[in-house]
């Protein structure tokens, strides 16, 4: 068993992260390399749950923009492509031989288990990866709100947001090069500064709980086992 710095980790993966760069849908190969990440991460003894967004499938905003849906139904809409990712992930994860569970905040029971707090507190303690799906069962409340919520409520020692680049700059690096990386930051910063890394809503409930937030690209091979491991990778954000 390797050295980790955290017992128990709630990840955030958006679904943008399991298809390919600018693709629909998703990928095997892009599910099986984020399953060969984890895998490395809970042979550490780490109790991992996993946030997964929709946004690769619909994203309710957009939809209501571009039709006469409205955003609640959208939203719902997308929190359904959440549970289509938390399937997939679960299968594939099992195909690595992980033991998992999916719980949604919305009912799904022929597919998965309904969220409850202290059932999937239980299926930590016994080693299986949580994978939750449905964001948190509301509309107008983005997987980001969902990952600070679950992670107070599961009592994790942080949350993990996996993006496409390497932590938090001052502007995103893809269009502005000279953009400035910040290895640590505080809550304080992050809404004085209006980082666009997690909604403002989010970064308040971590806040208020204390809960440290980790920012790193997870498509960098063994950024995860790093960062489990308390080695620097990404941007930290906590309260110092």
């Amino acid at each position: 068993m390797a050295d980790r710095k955290y017992k128990r980790v709630l990840l955030k993966i958006s679904g943008e992260g399991l298809c390919r760069k600018g693709g629909f849908g998703i990928d095997g190969e892009q599910l099986d390399k984020i399953a060969g990440e984890l895998k490395s991460v809970v042979e550490t003894g780490v109790q991992l749950a996993l946030v997964v967004g929709g946004g690769n499938f619909i994203r309710g905003n957009e939809l209501a923009e571009q039709s006469h849906i409205p955003r609640a139904t959208g939203h719902y809409m997308g929190m359904l492509g959440t549970v289509i990712n938390a399937l997939a992930v679960q299968e594939t994860l099992e195909r690595f031989g992980l033991e998992t569970r999916v719980q949604s905040a919305i009912a799904v029971d022929r597919v998965c288990e309904k969220f409850i707090r202290r059932r999937a507190i239980r299926h930590l303690e016994k080693n299986r990866v949580v994978i939750l799906a449905g964001g948190t069962g509301n509309p107008f409340v983005t997987t980001d709100s969902c990952a600070a919520l679950r992670g107070t409520e599961l009592a994790v020692d942080i949350v993990m947001k996996a993006t496409k680049v390497d932590g938090v700059y001052s502007a995103d690096p893809e269009t502005s090069p000279g953009a400035e990386f910040y290895p640590k930051l505080t809550y304080n910063e992050v809404i004085d500064r209006r980082l666009k890394i997690m909604d403002l809503s989010a970064i308040d409930l971590c806040q208020q709980s204390n809960l440290p937030i980790l920012v790193f690209k997870l498509g960098t091979p063994g950024n995860m086992l790093k960062a489990i491991q308390g080695r620097q990778v990404g941007t930290l954000i906590s309260a110092k």
